[in-house]
């Protein structure tokens, strides 16, 4: 049986809410309190905030030739050590303003992939690192109705630098058997693909 979650929203106490840092991405820190599992609320408790918006991630796939549209590119959270800061990625972006997903979906899979989208599926709903940042990220699978023939793509004013990849489905699936996936969301994505991969093709196909 699937336990509920004890506790809602009505169960925190926001005291102070202040925005210390803005720049490309913001810092807000809250002074908070919630309620414990033992009874009662916990002490005020400070807590600093990352901000970095909202997030729609999407998969592109191609069922008629069964590959996949991964993308490569520079990620600065990745440099540790001597390991790769580049990663392979699903296509992703930010949610402006007057946006809703589907939308952003259909733009960043043009802009980062060259490649145009005449479906989407939904696959989950995440919170990446609720400890300590505020974003969600709506994941998609997208089925493929145009793609361009890898690339370089990416929006020069916003430093993008993106090396596109297509890559047949099964491929893909193996990196995941060779730990060769550390971002999230990507990870997510063909988790999702490796069960529902051959019913998607069929029902797509």
């Amino acid at each position: 049986m699937i336990p509920e979650l004890t506790f809602g929203a009505q169960d925190v106490r926001i005291l102070h809410d202040e925005k210390v840092f803005s720049g490309h991405f913001s810092v807000r820190r809250l002074t908070l309190q919630h309620r414990c599992f033992g009874g009662g609320w916990s002490r005020p408790l400070v807590r600093e905030l990352f901000e970095r918006g909202d997030a729609v991630g999407v998969l592109p796939y191609d069922p008629v030739t069964d590959r996949v549209v991964l993308i490569e590119q520079f990620r600065p959270g990745a440099i540790r050590n001597d390991d790769s800061p580049w990663m392979l990625e699903l296509v992703a972006g930010v949610v402006e303003a007057g946006e809703d997903d589907a939308q952003v979906a259909h733009r960043e899979a043009m802009e980062e992939a060259g490649c145009e989208l005449a479906e989407l599926r939904p696959i989950a709903t995440v919170l990446p690192s609720a400890g300590a940042c505020s974003e969600q990220v709506r994941l998609f699978c997208g089925r493929v109705s145009h793609a361009g023939a890898g690339g370089i793509h990416g929006l020069a004013d916003e430093g993008e630098d993106i090396l596109v990849h297509s890559v047949p489905r099964q491929e893909a699936l193996a990196l995941l058997a060779r730990d060769r996936v550390p971002n999230g969301h990507t990870l997510i994505a063909l988790q999702w693909l490796q069960i529902h991969g051959a019913a998607l093709r069929e029902s797509w196909s």
